[in-house]
């Protein structure tokens, strides 16, 4: 008989890690690293439980074995030939009969095979103790500085054998500001975020500076989880600054596609307030016009550089220039290096 396991991260590293509910549930969130390997489509899951309602659990099982029994082979030589030799863990929604049954066929056949105990819900609980309260395997760097300044594009020139460094916004699908969800789509739910977040984190070496880009608690409808913003506040603090001139450049380089027309369109009018009716008609004017450099200048002056860090109750441990990503990385380097030894 094979073993029922608690939720361990290690298994992350050692097992195929394979979830066997519906596309959706998997779509929704799912261990990171696990291979969607479904039991029951979407349609054929409701139609089970609208059964057992109905009928009783006898019933819904008959049924759920005639419409997989089928697909068992197929199941367990897929599942086979993505492990290449190694251990499988399995899971469910509550560790019950969708992981057991296809854990019971991966076991007769000789598979080394483990059950998940609790399924997803048991690690749903481990991903929300682990931000409650979060301890970061190492010091917390967090990038401040005016929109435009090119913060995420600065954290990807870093050297990632010296840093771990996580992009919040990447992982959220959303640059955090009213314009943030141009060219992007934010279809990642909050369950998803933090294990994306929580694999980031798990996986670096302890020690070593992990390097993010300050944000307010929420990215666009994705919150930061547990007390993380909080913990970010503590951390070292490295205001960012470039020339208005700069920041324009780099703003018209990342939204400056004509597809984008009618979203700016949408995100100005939803801070037409706080431009006021005469600037918002200048500035729609600029963008009518796709005279994209006064356009971005006025936002930032009017609107972004007046909302964003109006107030600060804390001081930078480090300010650098970012008007040359390269110099800037030197620097940072050299400064944590003195700071964190």
């Amino acid at each position: 008989m094979f073993p029922v396991v608690p939720f361990s991260e290690k298994l992350l590293d050692s097992h195929l890690v394979v979830d066997v509910r519906t596309p959706l549930e998997y779509l929704e969130d799912h261990i990171p690293g696990a291979m969607n390997v479904p039991l029951l489509s979407n349609e054929e899951r409701v139609a089970i439980g609208t059964l057992y309602k109905r009928s009783g659990p006898q019933g819904a099982r008959v049924k759920g074995l005639e419409l997989t029994a089928p697909r068992f082979p197929g199941i367990v030589a897929h599942i086979a030939e993505a492990a290449c030799g190694r251990p499988i863990l399995v899971y469910c929604w509550r560790g019950g009969l969708r992981s057991k049954t296809v854990a019971s066929l991966l076991d007769l056949t000789g598979f080394h095979v483990s059950q998940l105990d609790g399924g997803y819900k048991s690690y749903r609980s481990w991903i929300t103790a682990s931000f409650a309260p979060f301890v970061p395997a190492g010091p917390l760097v967090i990038l401040h500085g005016l929109t435009g300044i090119g913060k995420t594009a600065f954290l990807h020139t870093l050297d990632r054998q010296r840093f771990t460094v996580v992009d919040l916004e990447g992982l959220a699908r959303h640059r955090g500001s009213a314009f943030g969800e141009l060219g992007l789509e934010q279809d990642v739910s909050q369950k998803a975020f933090e294990s994306l977040l929580w694999n980031e984190l798990r996986i670096s070496p302890p020690g070593r500076p992990i390097i993010l880009e300050g944000e307010s608690r929420r990215i666009g409808k994705i919150f930061l989880p547990g007390n993380l913003y909080d913990v970010m506040r503590e951390g070292i603090k490295i205001w960012c600054e470039a020339s208005l001139e700069t920041r324009v450049d780099r703003l018209i380089e990342e939204y400056g596609r004509a597809e984008y027309r009618d979203g700016m369109a949408q995100a100005l009018i939803r801070i037409r307030k706080r431009l006021g009716g005469e600037k918002y008609e200048e500035i729609l004017e600029s963008l009518q016009k796709w005279d994209l450099r006064p356009f971005m200048s006025e936002l930032l002056l009017s609107y972004y550089d007046r909302v964003y860090y109006k107030t600060r109750d804390w001081r930078e441990d480090r300010m650098i220039s970012l008007e040359n990503f390269h110099a800037a990385a030197r620097e940072l380097e050299d400064f944590l290096a003195d700071r964190t030894g």
